[in-house]
């Protein structure tokens, strides 16, 4: 039942016979609360069409409204605005039809122009932290809001298993690993491996800086072929040093004048570890490892297979403990041979052109960016080769995907802008409809994370101290009693986990989050405990409405204010579920559950339930209730979280 539709239909025969005006559009919005009436007309772009006093328009339009339609009970005009009052019988009508659906907001899939949703898209050298947390549940919950909404959805996951990134970790563990494993160590795998990701960092930093210090002593010694490409740097670097000693060893503060001078060093320091990060001995085996396995060495094709299956071990463990999934995996190790070979027929075609030193670009000066490597003078494949293999790959497994959302952080816009205009100059239908949903850093109080520092937030470390936190809050308020250790326990991670994704899902994808984990875990607020409490509250009183035997409510006709009200939120779901697919946004969801649920507490404040004395209304307040609470549930179930039936 479209209340809107049906008034605009009316407006549009009201200025047609009262103005022998043609309206094009009408223009609604809710009603100012301190105004009354429930749904308001705006008057002012009628003036386009229809000449006169906008309030005396108004009083006609609303004159006819009330007279040919049976919904509208009355009027008032301020201003520009016509506020319409809507009949209590087409809200109880209209509850009365989306009680007992329970798909209700949803739209039934249809089999065709399915999408295809990737999320999470980790490497295999290091675990899941903090970022891959917004990642996962902004994808999962997208992917959720879109099938809602009337799409076929594949949800997907692209892993990133090749490349000198994950030889570095492979490099670490033989050189300084001395055969540890998970079942030696103790360790999930994920976080083995990525543990001598960092090794290789402080390592690979480590002979940096002895290169560093040999060659402000005039010593190559073992590094000679680098004295032509650093030593101009280091020259300048000796200079600086050789005259301002003292204050290049001194730790902060600095002086005005000093400060100066520390820039300049510092400077000349970056541009020479940014040349010698790629020179290292240790970088070299590792650039020559990633070779080998390109080239199928069987050593090291099985030592990249024990580790990577250690690390997809320890994810397995992360993204159950996150309550996310996939239909589809899909490895770059796989893809970035299609890739390559795309990039071949592109080359012959023209879209892609070769540079002297054997390296493949495409010009993309004409759209506005830059030139783009797709290929490496060795040979081996970029990142953009193996995406446009996957991309490809992906279409081929699925003839149904019509389009694709990239769930990837904001620092990657430039990647997609060039790798969905590659894929458009390659001819590829599809490409018109690829998106990305390019989402905000998350960031702590404590600062930014690091992966190669090892400063990152572990998600499994995060998981369970927000775990931990909610089961510290919920002891405290002391509404535990009949609880067992297990049901806290199941209670303590649906409270915190809930927290976490609530507090990450209701900010707008666009936006950078600063993540205060104590703030997110409050039982007031727009928080997720807030709103998994007022649930458990719901269930109570269904609980308690169960043993009075409770009829129909058949014969009301007149509704309080606050169930009226109640309802009107509850009318906004199907729309919200349309607009947050569109848009691709958890959040107008997250904050849609938040009103709904402020809502409803006003209603519960001051509306009695289970004591009002006439059984029609509360028999209709209990099933108004059981309808907030399913809704709530369906909401927070396309956020990605649960919730909980006591408290």
């Amino acid at each position: 039942m479209s209340i809107q539709n049906d008034l605009e239909a009316k407006v549009k025969e009201a200025a047609s016979i009262v103005f022998q005006v043609d309206l094009p559009t009408v223009e609604f919005q809710p009603t100012r609360k301190d105004f009354q009436g429930d749904i308001t007309i705006v008057v002012f772009p009628m003036l386009r069409f229809i000449k006169g006093n906008p309030v005396q328009i108004g009083e006609k339009i609303g004159e006819y409204l009330v007279k040919e339609l049976e919904l509208v009970d009355s009027y008032n005009v301020i201003k520009g605005f016509l506020n319409l009052v809507i009949s209590d019988r087409f809200y109880l009508n209209y509850f009365s039809e989306i009680n007992n659906d329970v798909a209700f907001g949803f739209v039934k899939p249809l089999d065709s122009n399915a999408v295809m949703v990737e999320y999470s898209s980790p490497n295999t050298n290091k675990p899941l932290h903090l970022g891959h947390i917004r990642n996962n549940l902004l994808g999962y919950s997208v992917a959720e809001i879109l099938k809602a909404s009337g799409k076929k959805v594949y949800k997907t996951q692209i892993i990133n298993d090749r490349g000198i990134h994950i030889c570095k970790s492979m490099l670490a563990w033989q050189k300084f690993g001395n055969g540890e494993t998970p079942e030696t160590t103790g360790l999930k795998g994920d976080k083995l491996v990525g543990n001598y990701y960092v090794e290789f960092e402080k390592r690979n930093n480590k002979e940096m800086e002895y290169i560093i210090s040999k060659a402000l002593l005039k010593d190559y010694t073992n590094y000679e072929f680098l004295e032509d490409k650093i030593e101009d740097k280091i020259t300048t670097l000796r200079e600086i040093k050789e005259k301002n000693d003292l204050i290049v060893s001194k730790p902060n503060p600095y002086t005005s004048g000093e400060y100066v001078i520390i820039s300049n060093y510092n400077k000349s320091l970056s541009e020479i570890k940014e040349t010698l990060k790629k020179e290292t001995s240790l970088m070299l085996e590792a650039q020559q490892m990633l070779l080998k396995w390109e080239a199928g060495d069987e050593d090291v094709v099985a030592l990249w297979e024990k580790m990577n299956q250690w690390v997809y071990d320890g994810f397995e463990v992360t993204y159950k403990n996150l309550g996310v999934d996939f239909d589809t995996l899909y490895y770059e190790s796989n893809t970035y041979l299609l890739g390559k070979d795309v990039v071949a027929a592109g080359l012959e075609k023209g879209v892609f052109y070769k540079k002297e030193d054997g390296s493949v670009w495409i010009d993309l000066t004409d759209e506005g960016l830059d030139e783009k490597i797709v290929l490496r003078s060795d040979g081996t494949a970029v990142y953009m080769t193996q995406d446009i293999g996957t991309a490809i790959q992906r279409v081929k497994d699925h003839p149904d995907v019509s389009g694709m959302v990239y769930t990837v952080g904001n620092e990657q816009d430039y990647h997609f802008k060039v790798l969905f205009l590659i894929l458009k100059k390659l001819g590829f239908s599809w490409s018109e409809n690829l998106f990305h949903l390019s989402y905000g850093m998350v960031d702590l109080p404590s600062g930014k994370m690091k992966s190669r520092e090892g400063t990152v937030v572990d998600a499994d470390d995060l998981m369970s101290d927000m775990t931990n936190t909610a089961g510290e809050i919920s002891e405290e308020l002391g509404k535990l009693e009949g609880y067992s250790n297990n049901e806290k326990q199941e209670l303590f991670r649906m409270i915190g986990l809930g927290a976490l994704k609530y507090y990450i899902l209701k900010v707008d994808p666009k936006k950078r989050i600063l993540f205060n984990p104590e703030e997110s875990v409050d039982f007031q607020g727009n928080t997720g405990p807030f709103i998994q409490y007022t649930y458990a509250r719901i269930q109570s009183i269904l609980r308690k409405a169960e043993e009075l035997n409770l009829l129909g409510f058949d014969t009301l006709t007149n509704l309080h204010e606050k169930e009226k009200e109640l309802i009107k939120q509850l009318q906004l779901y199907p729309e919200t579920i349309q607009l947050a697919a569109s848009n691709y946004s958890p959040a107008l969801i997250a904050n849609y559950t938040y009103d709904l649920v402020k809502e409803f507490n006003s209603f519960y404040q001051n509306v009695s339930i289970l004591g009002e004395t006439d059984e029609q209304k509360k028999a209709f307040r209990v099933q108004l209730s059981k309808k907030v609470s399913e809704v709530i549930q369906s909401a927070f179930k396309l956020l990605g979280i649960e919730v909980p039936e006591r408290m």
